[in-house]
């Protein structure tokens, strides 16, 4: 994956891209507190089929992280949006979210059905009605980072706790400690967590083939919220990952692999 900034409305947005030649587009939007580089070597495997791109949000990963910005999921999606127009992707792109991204990816789907070829929504918020205990803590541990209380926060996130490598903890520390990203992360839990998409709403992706995705386990957004997600949207389908968490592209990433190039390729 080769590393490429675009400029949008004055925000510098970092992203990750392969596979260029292909005529068939996938973007990949990470979740909270997350990065690009969160996906692993997911993209990378799937480039050899499909234009992949993964970016940084703005608010976290190295891209902008403005003060001034009202981290909504609206303008999340409308920065999506823009982002397609501004690498002048020709044709519909497939997005892949996951949690936060998950709830973006539905919006821009919603709003912008003549864009959006498949979607893929993987441990998606969007039906909370308010933060999960684990939500609330991990908005605690990232205003008042340490290794020890990021390590038992992640650990909570995953199936299997031996999963949580030291690059992760020291790389999350270091992402929540650039400038203005505690802000972001709060500003963004606080709208993303406390705002729904509305079942009723969802009924819009009627037309976008949709695979739900999520880990048997997660305690972040509990896996009963897949089925909620399937009934509204009337061409959907769901795998469950045994043994994951809220992030099984992670835990399971060779299965998840599989999985997503069957549903996209």
């Amino acid at each position: 994956m080769q590393e490429r900034w675009a400029n949008l409305k004055g925000l510098k947005i970092r992203y990750l891209e392969s596979g260029k030649g292909n005529d068939r587009h996938i973007l990949f939007i990470h979740g909270l507190g997350s990065s690009a580089d969160r996906w692993l070597g997911i993209p990378s495997a799937l480039s050899a089929n499909l234009h992949a791109i993964a970016l940084d949000l703005p608010g976290f990963g190295e891209s902008d992280k403005p003060a001034t910005m009202d981290y909504t999921i609206e303008n999340f999606r409308d920065i999506i949006v823009d982002f397609i127009n501004e690498l002048a992707i020709n044709g519909k792109t497939s997005i892949v979210g996951h949690s936060l991204g998950g709830y973006i990816a539905a919006e821009v789907a919603m709003e912008n059905k003549n864009q959006v070829e498949r979607l893929v929504l993987m441990d998606s918020s969007g039906l909370l009605k308010k933060p999960t205990p684990l939500l609330e803590e991990y908005l605690r541990v990232a205003m008042n980072p340490t290794k020890d209380k990021v390590r038992k926060v992640f650990e909570q996130m995953v199936a299997g706790r031996t999963r949580i490598p030291p690059k992760l903890v020291e790389g999350f520390i270091t992402r929540i400690n650039l400038p203005n990203a505690k802000y972001a992360f709060k500003s963004t839990l606080e709208n993303s967590a406390n705002t729904q998409i509305g079942l009723e709403r969802l009924k819009l992706i009627d037309n976008i083939p949709t695979l739900i995705i999520w880990g048997i386990e997660d305690k972040v957004i509990p896996p009963e919220h897949s089925r909620l997600f399937k009934e509204a949207i009337m061409n959907s389908y769901i795998e469950i990952i045994q043994d994951a968490g809220h992030a099984p592209f992670a835990e399971k990433p060779e299965q998840v692999r599989e999985i997503l190039r069957n549903f996209l390729t």
